[in-house]
């Protein structure tokens, strides 16, 4: 008997590169890409060039001063200060001053906290700081509201009552928080 030669399978490749281009769509349109909310600052909107810049004059003693150098070093007020815990109080110290200091705050509505960086502050530092000024204010509404700071936190869930109570405190006692431009590195502006 004469041996009959096998040809070897062949697989058919014409529909391969139909299911690669399917698996292809498929998980460019089932992939969720996570995105990095980043900080949530509300910037000012941009200046009109056509206008001159407004002419804004405060009295410094209502004015609260927090700078930190590119060393990631901080001034409060002038003096130095490594420990940033110990801003919080100091902030609600000043904001309801209510003009009984007369080195301090007027009151709560003229009361702003300057912050400001040079650009070689580390990020790290300046989070923990932000944090700070923005939880003293915290603090003092959780007071005043009768509420956990992470209640205020999470104002929109609550009834309606509540948070029309905390846009009335917000009125009394806003979050003027003044965030810089950074300085240059080393300190000069």
């Amino acid at each position: 008997m004469a041996r009959k030669k096998r040809s070897g399978g062949e697989v058919s490749a014409g529909s391969m590169a139909d299911i690669a281009f399917l698996l292809l769509i498929f998980f460019l349109v089932t992939t969720t890409i996570a995105s990095d909310k980043g900080l949530a600052i509300s910037l000012p909107p941009k200046p009109d060039p056509n206008e001159p810049p407004p002419d804004i004059k405060f009295n410094e003693r209502n004015i609260f001063k927090v700078l930190v150098n590119s060393q990631d070093r901080m001034l409060v007020e002038g003096e130095p200060m490594d420990d940033a815990s110990q801003l919080r109080d100091m902030i609600q110290t000043f904001v309801n001053n209510n003009g009984r200091d007369p080195e301090s705050s007027d009151n709560p509505q003229k009361a702003v906290v300057s912050f400001k960086t040079d650009r070689g502050t580390s990020y790290e530092r300046y989070i923990e700081i932000l944090d700070e000024l923005q939880g003293a204010y915290y603090d003092m509404y959780s007071k005043r509201m009768g509420l956990t700071v992470k209640e205020i936190r999470e104002i929109n869930d609550q009834e309606p009552s509540v948070q029309d109570a905390y846009k009335e405190l917000k009125k009394e006692l806003p979050m003027n928080i003044s965030i810089a431009e950074p300085s240059k590195v080393g300190g000069g502006s």
